[in-house]
């Protein structure tokens, strides 16, 4: 009929730029991207990233990305602090004082800072997924070395290696920024933020309430079983950790449409400069201003997780296992708060563009604030 004949034309067109890699209507080379249609709806004009967030799919490369970003994220956190939980054993142990505990959790967090300064840049360069991989295989060796600490100079220098895995909140969040467009960003980055968060109340409940337990019961005929249980339980988030890295790589994607290295090798991205990256985020003054807005938020759930277990054993004279529970209790906090502050955002950012985004922040912070000095 006379519409099918009309549409003809055009369909031979898309054949023929499929086949050939060339867009008929221009005459320029058609851009190369791994997919040709995707399970979510997408905005071409912004990079073929998701309008929506499917929570229940884990189709490539969105979805699939946004569950490996929690995923791994949530490991990093579980592996970084498997550690705070086991303190007071260690502490008895080793004969460490509450200073050297508490060196040891600073330098662990000073490893993070400076991974978080060297992965920001290179995310633009390498993708996500390269990098994830990597800090997540490479954090799940000291881990897997707990074990062998001695003194409080071992303890400090495998926490600051222990600690690099933090650095895996800018992957997380940089990918899903890549995978989601503005009006929905909001919401994708705060649940694989908030979801990660989780691992670090979680791993206070498996690895002091759990795991433990379990393993003191495993080496119940050894002299001291506490000792024994706490030097080999943390083999087993290290062997996870490692696991999900290899996956991670194997099984998604960098951007909407394919890997950095593809896309770079089909002519349809440009390669990115590491120093430059680096060099325009820090001179603009907007970094700075969430810089120390974050250092003040995170600040805090730092300090909660590696300082709970410890403070209600010795406080209340609780034993690991109930000490370990109780502290758990914060982190699920973020099985819900973060996303609940996404979502705000995105519907703030809606109704007032980025000065909405801003006014939430500003309120959440506010009250964070005040809840603290309460």
């Amino acid at each position: 009929d006379k519409s099918s004949s009309q549409q003809l034309p055009y369909l031979i067109s898309n054949i023929y730029s499929n086949m050939s890699g060339t867009d008929v209507a221009s005459g320029a080379p058609a851009e190369w991207k791994k997919y040709d249609s995707y399970v979510l709806n997408v905005d071409p004009e912004q990079d073929d990233r998701a309008t929506e967030i499917k929570l229940c799919s884990f189709s490539r490369p969105h979805m699939r990305a946004f569950h490996f970003s929690w995923l791994g994220f949530f490991i990093a956190f579980f592996i970084w602090f498997a550690i705070a939980p086991l303190l007071s054993e260690i502490k008895i142990t080793l004969g460490l004082t509450k200073k050297e505990l508490w060196t040891s959790s600073i330098v662990g967090v000073g490893g993070t800072i400076f991974m978080r300064f060297l992965l920001g840049p290179f995310c633009d360069k390498v993708g996500p997924r390269v990098l994830f991989t990597t800090v997540l295989c490479f954090a799940s060796i000291p881990t897997a070395c707990t074990g062998l600490v001695s003194n409080a100079t071992n303890l400090a220098v495998l926490r600051l290696f222990i600690g690099f895995a933090g650095g895996t909140f800018v992957m997380c969040q940089y990918w899903t920024s890549r995978m989601f467009t503005k009006q929905v960003v909001g919401t994708a980055n705060a649940l694989v933020g908030g979801w990660g968060n989780l691992g670090g109340g979680v791993t206070q409940l498996v690895m002091g309430s759990a795991l433990f337990p379990l393993f003191k019961e495993i080496f119940k005929n050894e002299p001291n079983p506490a000792e024994f249980a706490w030097r080999w339980v943390s083999i087993v988030p290290a062997v996870v950790a490692f696991t999900i890295g290899v996956c991670m790589y194997f099984f998604s994607d960098d951007s909407p449409k394919g890997n950095y290295s593809e896309l770079k090798k089909n002519g349809s991205m440009a390669d990115v400069s590491a120093a430059s990256s680096f060099r325009s985020g820090a001179l603009n003054l907007n970094t700075w201003f969430l810089f120390v807005q974050y250092a003040c938020c995170f600040g805090v759930e730092l300090t909660m997780n590696n300082a709970a277990a410890l403070y209600f054993k010795e406080k209340f004279s609780l034993t690991t296992e109930e000490a370990a529970a109780i502290a758990s209790i914060f982190g699920w906090m973020n099985l819900f708060a973060r996303g609940l502050g996404g979502f705000f955002s995105d519907k703030a950012n809606a109704k007032a563009g980025m000065r909405g985004r801003l006014w939430t922040q500003t309120i959440f912070l506010f009250c964070e604030g005040a809840l603290v000095l309460v």
